[in-house]
């Protein structure tokens, strides 16, 4: 049987201090025609941050959230459907 941690994948983020951290992908979602990614730092469990996934010819990018009533929707959203559709 394998651990919770191995099945995550893990990505490098580069911040704009060009530190680089490493985060566990925990979720990807759609809201209103936008796709969200949930993450869990690596080195900190209880580290979590939502990030919006953008596309264009150059490959995905993370887009940082200012606004935290959006954040806290997005949340929400996640967490109520993870709550009516539970993993097996």
């Amino acid at each position: 049987m394998m651990k919770n941690d191995e099945l995550r994948d893990y990505i490098t983020v580069t911040d704009e201090n060009g530190q680089e951290q490493q985060f566990a992908v925990e979720a990807l979602f759609d809201i209103k025609d936008k796709t969200y990614a949930l993450l869990r730092s690596a080195y900190d469990q209880d580290d979590t941050f939502i990030m919006q996934v953008e596309e264009d010819e150059n490959g995905q990018h993370l887009i940082g959230l200012d606004n935290a009533d959006d954040k806290e929707m997005l949340l929400d959203a996640y967490e109520i459907a993870v709550d009516a559709n539970p993993a097996e």
